[in-house]
């Protein structure tokens, strides 16, 4: 019997590569649960092959999961034997540009779709997390799971929040969390206000393209494509079993990490160097445009490391795909969602 799995935010960058591993991978039954108003598109999932070849095996609820899940829904839905959450608001600027609704809107959907975990009680709720809830990384030290959790804005103020109410539910209530957290996501159908498209649009149009940097060093990353975090997660869910209260301490936690680390700078060359057009940038100091900017993340991915797991595809071979396919795609570098976000 193919396991049901409900995802959230299938219709944002991330989820929807999500969407299309677990297509080509499994033979699971996906629920999915979109809004429709936090920066997913219907795009993203309608121009999938995967999904177009195996739309029988998906069924998508609009739902703004910022409020409770009706009776009816809940029972449409059914129990899902897998809960993984990727719905959040997740742009660091929009965060500092306007906290409350922001911050407001990620807790409260965990909140909600926790009590509907609570009441389905599934094998699993995977709380999706970012590197960024650890807060900045010193050189030479990359943050192993449960290091101090210490958020430097309130996108990541907001993600930790998430993942210490899933915590709370998983001690209280005996909710089986599983946490992952990750580093920064490249891939297509990304949002133009992302780091990689961004540099893209800038390079093709001949703009000079603002890289933050402390005098002269530059901020830096651990970057990997979101088919190989999507791998991680689908690896992570097949080995890994979570672990109840009070036999453990604390939830399973996991890092998914890309290969290497690479700094801006010469993330910003590689992609366009794949487009065949030059350069041109500056260095700018992150803390005089965007507060709360943290000039490293690491995460320390040997815990998965140990498991087996390493990410299926290296970061060039990715990153020139992913540049390759906006070329072909440019609308993609183009759209904006207007006022309503």
């Amino acid at each position: 019997m193919p396991k049901r799995c409900l995802l959230t935010g299938l219709g944002g960058f991330i989820g929807s590569h999500f969407l299309e591993h677990v297509l080509l991978n499994t033979d699971w039954e996906i629920i999915g649960i979109a809004s429709w108003r936090h920066r997913g598109i219907p795009e993203r999932i309608l121009d999938s092959e995967h999904y177009q070849r195996h739309r029988s095996r998906v069924t998508v609820y609009t739902h703004d999961l910022a409020t409770p899940v009706s009776p009816i829904l809940r029972k449409r839905i059914g129990r899902p034997d897998i809960i993984v959450n990727f719905a959040s608001e997740s742009h660091v600027d929009r965060s500092i540009e306007d906290p409350v609704p922001f911050v407001k809107n990620n807790v409260d959907l965990v909140l909600w779709l926790l009590e509907f975990a609570r009441a389905v009680q599934p094998e699993v709720f995977v709380q999706v997390g970012t590197d960024e809830s650890y807060g900045p990384a010193e050189p030479g030290h990359d943050h192993a799971e449960w290091d101090p959790i210490l958020p430097s804005n309130p996108y990541s103020a907001s993600k930790a929040a998430q993942e210490a109410i899933a915590i709370a539910y998983w001690r209280t209530y005996q909710v089986p969390v599983l946490l992952t957290n990750t580093m920064n996501n490249i891939g297509e159908r990304q949002d133009p206000e992302k780091f990689l498209p961004k540099v893209i649009k800038h390079v093709l149009e001949g703009r000079t393209m603002p890289i933050h940097a402390i005098g002269d060093r530059v901020g830096s990353r651990y970057y990997l494509h979101a088919r190989n975090h999507a791998d991680g997660l689908l690896f992570i869910l097949d080995h890994v079993r979570p672990v109840p209260f009070p036999s453990a301490a604390r939830p399973e936690r996991f890092n998914i990490v890309g290969e290497r680390e690479v700094d801006n700078l010469e993330m910003a060359r590689l992609i366009a160097r794949f487009t065949g057009k030059p350069l041109k940038y500056r260095l700018t100091n992150p803390y005089v445009d965007r507060p709360g900017h943290d000039l490293r993340y690491g995460l320390d991915g040997s815990k998965l490391g140990k498991l087996g797991w390493r990410p299926p595809i290296g970061l060039e071979a990715s990153l020139e795909k992913t540049v390759r396919w906006y070329l072909q795609h440019r609308e993609w570098l183009e759209f904006s969602y207007g006022n309503g976000g």
